[in-house]
């Protein structure tokens, strides 16, 4: 910037005065005192100062996007989108992926490019290991059961879990709508943040559809899913759908960036997910063979040749979700 109060060189004085000799120049007194010359020259100097730091200042405030953690900054990653909230990584349909939950990561060796593992379980130096492998992370929590195992059950209160989940010990049924429940996935959304995660997978959100304890509908979780969403989006990490195809419909499918869906093939939902291959999400899709990890060619290509798949990430794995994985 350029003030036009800023005093002309010396070398672009007009060339009517610069032809003419000092001699021929009667002196004339300035009507300001050397004390006053050395009041303006400080004057415009502040003003200088001033103004570079106000120039500073509304670019940072212009530019800086509204993801309060430092943890992670760094421009938008490959494959970003943005909404009103500012950029989200969103994956392309067909992305090859890892999913391991049954603890700590401890086997990068894959090549995929999406690992999906357990945000409790995992540092942020594992997740900042796989962004340096050029890997992107989802990050799995619970958003509708109560785990008595997770550090965070003491804020939970008991009115806020009822009934168990069939075949998990210690897992409850949550009231979605609990304004305590909300609190605490909102800071399980800044745990993940603080980590690094690219997004997360919220698991259970379809207790519409089980005896939960709760009158829960397909409105409700639909409405708490907007409210993860508006989460995880305001701090910069994208959400996926888990599971409960009976609310997939374009609210849910342009809202969030993925599907992640165990044994469409076995319920014979897959068709359902497909609106999100439609407009370039990815489907990351598990089959769970009951012989797994001993995998026949015959039930790997019944699986991965199966048309209602064609385009989802499909992957078999062992239900414990630990490392082995047989993907398509």
């Amino acid at each position: 910037m350029s003030p036009s109060w800023i005093s002309q060189p010396l070398d672009q004085v007009e060339p009517s005065h610069a032809g003419l000799k000092a001699s021929n120049i009667e002196p004339t007194r300035s009507c300001l005192s050397h004390r006053s010359n050395r009041f303006w020259v400080i004057l415009c100097t502040v003003l200088l100062a001033l103004g570079a730091a106000l120039g500073v200042g509304l670019g940072v405030g212009l530019t800086r996007g509204p993801k309060t953690s430092t943890v992670g900054s760094a421009p938008a990653p490959p494959n970003s989108t943005t909404s009103g909230d500012g950029y989200f990584w969103q994956p392309s349909a067909g992305a090859t992926w890892q999913i391991v939950l049954s603890s700590a990561l401890n086997d990068t060796s894959p090549n995929v490019t999406v690992y999906d593992i357990d945000l409790f379980d995992n540092p942020a130096s594992t997740i900042s290991q796989l962004h340096a492998m050029n890997r992107s992370v989802i990050c799995y929590f619970s958003a509708g059961s109560f785990e008595d195992f997770r550090p965070d059950t003491s804020q939970f209160q008991a009115s806020d879990y009822a009934k168990p989940l069939d075949g998990w010990p210690g897992e409850y049924w949550l009231n979605t709508k609990s304004s305590n429940v909300r609190r605490i996935m909102t800071e399980r959304l800044q745990l993940a943040s603080s980590k690094g995660c690219d997004g997360v997978d919220p698991d259970n959100v379809d207790g519409y559809s089980f005896n939960t304890g709760f009158d829960l509908t397909q409105a409700d979780a639909i409405d708490y899913l907007t409210f993860l969403t508006t989460g995880a989006h305001g701090l910069s990490m994208s959400i996926g759908l888990k599971n409960a195809a009976e609310i997939v419909n374009k609210t849910t499918v342009d809202m969030m960036q993925w599907a992640v869906n165990e044994q469409c093939l076995e319920y014979q939902e897959c068709d359902v997910f497909r609106s999100f291959i439609g407009v370039g999400k990815p489907v990351f899709h598990i089959e769970y063979p009951s012989s797994a990890p001993a995998i026949s060619a015959s039930l790997k290509e019944g699986i991965c040749g199966d048309h209602s798949v064609q385009g989802f990430s499909t992957i078999l794995k062992d239900m414990s979700l630990d490392n082995w994985l047989d993907a398509c």
